[in-house]
């Protein structure tokens, strides 16, 4: 099997039981979403929640008047998230390879999901995020800060899975993102594990 097979397999397992720990926003989330549907360009809200499980965040970025879409490389969190989310759009795709046109959507958010790429592998997904967005679109990132990278065996309910969590720093993806083609969007109140860019 792949990575991505893996990962695919790994959350197909624990889907549900996913959906049931994860069900609401948090404060610190609206902050940066909030953020985000500011710095949109233009009249433009179409958004790619990539990586979006079963919904949530989606739901979080559609209450906020943004037209989303959720992408998940896991057809067990995508069924989910149509279940629960029914007036919503969810498909099965990967970061990276966005079945997406060029320059065709503001805003994409990776939210807690680029933590399962191989290392080498994420400058691909950061070159697909550059590709779709709009020129003056949007990047959301969401990550979980260090440098070390652990293999999860199980979660969510101790249900079984086979996955690696990789930790960043900011510099580090910002160093990958700027050679992506993307600008940072510098604020001292935004927490160090989330990252906004413009294209």
């Amino acid at each position: 099997m792949t990575y991505l097979d893996d990962i695919s397999s790994s959350y197909d397992t624990v889907a549900p039981s996913y959906a049931e720990l994860v069900v609401t926003g948090a404060d610190w989330e609206d902050a940066a979403f909030d953020l985000l549907a500011e710095l949109l360009p233009g009249d433009s809200k179409i958004v790619l929640d990539v990586g979006c499980g079963p919904g949530r965040t989606t739901g979080l970025l559609a209450a906020r008047g943004l037209q989303v879409e959720g992408i998940d490389l896991s057809p067990g969190m995508i069924e989910v998230a149509r279940r629960d989310h029914p007036e919503l759009s969810f498909r099965v795709g990967s970061m990276t390879a966005l079945d997406v046109p060029d320059d065709s959507v503001a805003g994409v958010v990776s939210w807690w999901s680029i933590i399962h790429l191989p290392r080498d592998v994420v400058p691909q997904a950061f070159a697909e995020f550059h590709r779709v967005l709009a020129p003056g679109g949007v990047l959301l990132m969401g990550f979980h800060v260090g440098e070390e990278s652990t293999h999860k065996t199980s979660g969510y309910g101790g249900h079984p899975m086979n996955i690696y969590v990789h930790r960043w720093t900011a510099p580090a993806l910002t160093e990958i993102a700027v050679a992506a083609g993307f600008t940072p969007y510098l604020d001292p109140e935004i927490p160090e594990d989330r990252l906004f860019f413009r294209k």
